[in-house]
């Protein structure tokens, strides 16, 4: 046999750096940050209902610029799980209950791959809506107000639609400045 095939065996998927990440045993992947910005740059905000692409990775830096100080990587990395289980929209998540559990368990491992204990911080999950009220109409061209950010003021953020390529290159600058 050929040592140099993989054999997939479960569910798994292949990533861009050639290892696999196992769903069942996602804390034997062998995944890298690399893997993380390349996922995150493929992968529109709102299943892609918006005027122009805008990826979860440029989200994610923008998030990092917007949280109080000490909180900067972990919004970066909030969204990092998505690079593998995908970015699936709330109202969808509420009709799926075992893939909330598989997300949970992808969140754990890729959250302390980097250093980063779950739950996420209110100070990151307050960013997070506060973005998300302003990328609603921003990203999408909607204008109605959504019950989960109707008590939240915008915050102030210019989406500038980087192409995944930019996404990716953003998103790995800012990791490692945050690495330092």
């Amino acid at each position: 046999m050929n040592e140099k095939v993989k054999h997939i065996v479960g569910p798994t998927i292949a990533l861009h750096s050639g290892s696999y990440f196992d769903f069942e045993d996602p804390e034997s992947s062998n995944f890298t940050i690399d893997d993380v910005a390349h996922g995150l740059s493929q992968i529109c905000r709102f299943t892609g209902q918006c005027k122009r692409f805008y990826s979860v990775a440029e989200h994610s830096v923008h998030a990092s610029h917007n949280v109080p100080a000490g909180f900067e990587m972990e919004a970066l990395m909030h969204d990092a799980p998505e690079a593998f289980v995908g970015d699936i929209s709330k109202p969808l998540k509420t009709l799926l209950p075992d893939y909330k559990i598989i997300e949970d368990r992808a969140e754990a491992v890729v959250l302390a791959r980097f250093g980063i204990t779950p739950p996420l911080s209110p100070q990151v999950k307050l960013t997070d809506l506060k973005m998300l009220r302003a990328e609603q109409v921003k990203a999408t061209g909607n204008q109605d107000v959504w019950p989960i950010v109707a008590e939240l003021n915008a915050t102030d953020i210019t989406l500038e639609f980087w192409q995944p390529e930019e996404a990716k290159r953003r998103f790995l600058e800012r990791f490692y400045e945050l690495s330092t």
